[in-house]
């Protein structure tokens, strides 16, 4: 199962953290790990390209851990692309279940 943790402090944008694999099927044909995958690399991707806020990441080299944090305020554009990343996950896990995507809102 790939694990989400969106945390936010007074209701903004923290940190983005997954793990795990979501064993929909084998390696290279997992139609819902290459969903999130894509949603998630593309919001990150397209965080760092059209806007000038600060994060870090963190992965890990075989995959299956990313985190996406934010030291400080993130602009409008950084939270409308991970508010669509998250609609995206949300219909994800709608859609195949709780077995393969859990998403775990954390207010710190």
């Amino acid at each position: 199962m790939i694990s989400v943790v969106i945390t936010k402090q007074n209701n903004k944008y923290c940190n983005v953290s997954l793990d795990g694999h979501a064993g929909f099927a084998d390696s290279g044909q997992d139609i819902v790990c290459a969903a999130v995958s894509v949603l998630v690399i593309n919001t990150f991707n397209s965080i760092e390209q059209f806007t000038e806020d600060d994060f870090t990441c963190e992965t890990a080299e075989d995959g299956g851990h990313l985190v996406m944090s934010f030291p400080g305020d993130i602009s409008d554009k950084s939270i409308l692309l991970l508010d669509a990343m998250l609609l995206g996950l949300e219909n994800i896990q709608q859609q195949y279940g709780d077995e393969y995507l859990s998403l775990l809102y954390k207010e710190v």
